[in-house]
């Protein structure tokens, strides 16, 4: 019997992640002496493995600089996670969804630009940490769009690239799905537009959780 696998992005598809992301940013470039990044640039960058993220913030800073950066924001966001000011709040719909998609037989996986830790934090806050059989992060990975992540869903899922989905709210989530040759379902209430993901090859935009499943069927 095939396995249909249903990968999911994690911030921005799955919780609200931005204020954590924009604060812990405030904080690393604060830090090192910087100007405060601009929140809408963070924004954009979400879903991408740390290092890429501050690359694209800051094209021209050194190797060292951008190290810097690095450990001041992972620093800022372990503070906030042990002490209970992490807001990474569930979209409304999510749980529901995840409950009939597992209901209906499906795998469910993710694949983020978080770190384990914060993942599995996130996923234990929302006790949802059994509903997903692969759990992907930038630990592990090359930054998104590279397929690895996808790839490794596969593998430890044993499922087909052409019983799976990818399902994320930027262009880099239905990046890496076309790379790893996988559908791609883009979101309406993450942090890129439906027309961007349309452009970089979504096969379909779901507007709330809930026409989600009704694509998913």
């Amino acid at each position: 019997m095939s396995v249909r696998l249903a990968i999911f992005d994690c911030d921005g598809t799955l919780v609200d992640g931005q204020a954590a992301v924009c604060n812990a940013m405030d904080a690393a470039f604060a830090e090192c002496g910087l100007p405060l990044p601009d929140k809408h640039q963070v924004r954009r960058i979400v879903g991408l493995s740390l290092p890429q993220a501050i690359r694209i913030l800051l094209p021209d800073a050194s190797d060292e600089q951008r190290g810097q950066i690095d450990a001041a924001y992972r620093s800022a966001f372990r503070t906030a996670r042990e002490a209970g000011a992490m807001s990474e709040p569930l979209y409304d719909g999510i749980r529901e969804l995840l409950d009939a998609l597992r209901d209906a037989g499906w795998t469910l996986g993710v694949a983020t630009g978080k770190a384990q830790r914060g993942l599995d934090h996130c996923l234990a806050t929302h006790s949802l940490t059994g509903h997903f059989a692969t759990l992907q992060t930038a630990d592990y990975h090359p930054s998104k769009p590279h397929p690895s992540m996808i790839d490794q869903a596969l593998a430890d899922t044993l499922a087909l690239a052409e019983d799976a989905v990818m399902i994320g709210d930027t262009i880099y989530d239905i990046q890496m799905a076309l790379n790893a040759g996988v559908r791609a379902i883009g979101v309406d209430w993450g942090y890129h537009t439906p027309n961007e993901l349309i452009a970089a090859g979504a096969d379909a935009i779901a507007t709330s959780p809930a026409h989600l499943l009704e694509l998913l069927k």
